[in-house]
C-alpha cells in the first residue's frame, strides 16, 4: 500500500453495462472496480503487476441520457477467416446492410471519478529487475506525460476517458458530500479468470458515504 496513486478518471460520456441486460446496453450508476482497473492497465502494465482498486469518489451527480445506434448482431469468426485464409476461398467479411440491428443504450453523463489505488507484484512473473519502486516510478511518469498503451475509455471504447495523476489536495467537493449513505445495491466487481475456463463474474455491494466508495473493505464480501 506504499505505492498507492490517486487519479481522476472523466468524460462526457461512460457506459459501465449492466451484465444481466443481454441486449440493450444499461449502465451502473457508477464506474465499477474492473472499469477503473482497466483504464489503469490502458496507461501502465506489466505482466510482473496487477493492479487493486481502493476507492472510488464520485464527483458528479449521477446523470443518465438515451442514444440509439447502429449495430451489427454477429462478429467475424476467426475460424471462418482462418479456413479462407488457408484455402483461399470464401469469404470473411459481414454484410452490415442484413446483419444491421439498431439498439438503444441507457448512458451516464459527465462522469468524474477519483479512484485510488494500488499495486501488486505478481509472484510467478516477477524478474530480477521488477522491483515495486521501478514499476511505481514508470506509472507515474506516464500519468504525468499523458502517455498510455492504448486509449482508456469508461466502459465503451467509443467513450473515451482523460486519465490525470493527483499529486495535490485540490480536487473539486463530491456532489454528494452531504448524503451520508447512498447504497447502489450489487455491482460487478471483476472477473475471476483463475478456473481457466469461462470467467466467473464477481460482485460486490457498492455502497457510497458521502459519495466515497470504499472498495477495500467491501472486497472481503465479495460473491460469485
Amino acid at each position: 500500500m506504499g505505492y498507492g496513486i490517486k487519479v481522476r478518471i472523466k468524460g462526457p460520456r461512460a457506459c459501465f453495462t449492466r451484465p444481466e441486460m443481454h441486449v440493450e446496453r444499461t449502465s451502473y450508476d457508477v464506474i465499477t472496480p474492473s472499469a477503473a482497473r482497466g483504464v489503469l492497465e490502458a496507461v501502465y502494465w506489466k505482466p510482473a503487476i496487477r493492479w487493486v482498486i481502493d476507492r472510488i469518489e464520485v464527483l458528479n451527480p449521477i446523470v443518465f441520457d438515451t442514444i440509439r445506434r447502429n449495430e451489427v448482431a454477429s462478429k467475424a469468426s476467426y475460424r471462418s477467416a482462418k479456413k479462407v485464409y488457408d484455402t483461399g476461398a470464401g469469404a470473411i467479411g459481414i454484410d452490415v446492410t442484413a446483419d444491421r440491428q439498431q439498439r438503444n443504450t441507457l448512458y451516464l453523463k459527465d462522469v468524474d471519478y477519483v479512484v485510488d489505488a494500488h499495486f501488486e507484484l505478481v509472484p510467478e512473473k516477477v524478474g530480477e529487475t521488477d522491483t515495486e519502486a521501478k514499476h511505481y516510478n514508470i506509472a507515474l511518469r506516464r500519468l504525468r506525460s499523458g502517455q498510455c498503451f492504448n486509449q482508456p475509455y469508461l466502459g465503451c471504447r467509443e467513450f473515451p476517458a482523460d486519465v490525470s495523476l493527483i499529486e495535490e489536495d485540490s480536487i473539486p467537493r463530491s456532489f454528494y458530500e452531504v448524503e451520508e449513505t447512498h447504497d447502489l445495491g450489487f455491482m460487478l466487481y471483476d472477473l475471476d479468470y483463475a478456473s481457466g475456463k469461462d470467467p466467473i463474474p464477481q460482485f460486490y455491494r457498492a455502497v457510497m458515504h458521502r459519495g466515497i466508495i470504499d472498495v477495500a473493505s467491501a472486497r472481503s464480501e465479495v460473491v460469485s
